[in-house]
């Protein structure tokens, strides 16, 4: 029978403090399967510090590590959905640079897989990050259950195992601005949760901020709810009844003190002012749906590479079976043995 393949898919942005240490600590757990090959795939989303730098150094010496070095920066979302339809393993594990989810937890994720679970994901029980921040993301991710016709995975931020006919059935969906982690729930194949408690970021600054975080958010509620719109209706019929209610109780009001009765002109600007927010509410909500059309609509490719090194070689040894390559070339180099991409066209190098 032929080997399988597993691969790991790391997207990473301005990680020059943690790529090498995840990378040490991926290659340990592969050498405890040496039945199967492997790659490791980092995407660097443009760094303005030493990561591709780097992630060169290591490639040149190790050729199951590859890497994509993207054109700009195409956003935390795009990037590493791309890596993933990259990647040619009979399991993809995903997890991202920052080394706050451990990669020893692969082992397990592999394990399971063995047993027969076409995902194994990882759940935050806990987090060493921000209180406050891990209450909100804690709420959100309950909303978004709520919310969604179909039942998410609560504290899931994407590290997990995959199977390959879960990458397939995704790819399937073309989306160019893909939610992944309401897909898997929607998706329903069989899956193995587990459990673990995230520790704090040691190396560097987290990238995520309020737009990217609002981001995600909104594309999580877009992408799998109609709640939202249909929220604006009933909005809508219950302004409209309590609007008619109150109307008649004034005009009865006046009728019964027609020469005592004066409202004067406060409620009429209080009321004017509060039915325009909520005007602008909808309109904002409403507008994050027709954005999800127009993105849709234009089916734009996730990324451009600038460049890919080691895709030459196939995932064809084991970690343990394969010893660091002592190879002469360095970053930059010229047995660095890359390839630029400009538009997705391999070797076509920028002028």
């Amino acid at each position: 029978m032929a080997r399988k393949t597993i691969s790991i898919v790391t997207p990473c942005y301005n990680e020059e403090g943690n790529v090498e240490e995840l990378y040490r600590r991926t290659r340990a757990v592969m050498e405890e399967f040496p039945q199967y090959d492997y790659e490791h795939i980092f995407i660097d989303n443009c760094s303005s510090d030493r990561t591709v730098a780097i992630l060169r150094s290591i490639a040149s010496h190790d050729r199951n590590v590859k890497v994509i070095v993207n054109a700009r920066n195409f956003g935390h979302i795009r990037s590493p959905m791309h890596a993933v339809f990259e990647s040619c393993g009979d399991a993809i594990i995903t997890i991202v640079a920052d080394l706050q989810d451990p990669p020893e937890m692969m082992a397990d994720m592999i394990r399971e897989w063995e047993n027969g679970y076409s995902m194994v994901l990882a759940i935050k029980r806990s987090s060493e990050e921000n209180p406050l921040m891990f209450y909100i993301r804690k709420r959100y991710y309950r909303m978004i259950s709520q919310l969604s016709s179909v039942k998410t995975f609560e504290n899931f931020t994407g590290y997990g195992l995959y199977g390959r006919r879960v990458i397939e059935i995704v790819r399937s969906y073309r989306d160019p601005y893909p939610y992944f982690r309401g897909m898997i729930a929607e998706i329903g194949l069989p899956h193995k949760l587990l459990y673990y408690d995230q520790g704090a970021r040691s190396r560097g600054i987290t990238k995520n901020n309020f737009y990217t975080l609002y981001d995600l958010g909104m594309l999580g509620v877009v992408s799998h709810s109609k709640v939202p719109l249909r929220l604006m209706v009933f909005a809508g019929f219950t302004g409209a009844a309590l609007s008619f209610l109150a109307g008649f109780g004034y005009f009865v009001y006046k009728l019964l003190f027609w020469s005592r009765f004066s409202v004067g002109i406060a409620p009429l600007v209080i009321g004017i002012f509060f039915l325009t927010s909520i005007q602008l509410v909808f309109m904002g909500i409403l507008g994050e749906y027709v954005g999800a059309i127009y993105t849709q609509v234009h089916q734009r490719p996730l990324v451009t590479e600038l460049e890919r090194i080691n895709f030459e070689y196939g995932p064809t040894e084991s970690a343990r079976e394969a010893p660091l390559q002592e190879r002469p070339d360095v970053a930059g180099g010229p047995g660095a043995r890359s390839q630029e991409i400009v538009h997705g066209v391999p070797g076509l190098r920028q002028g």
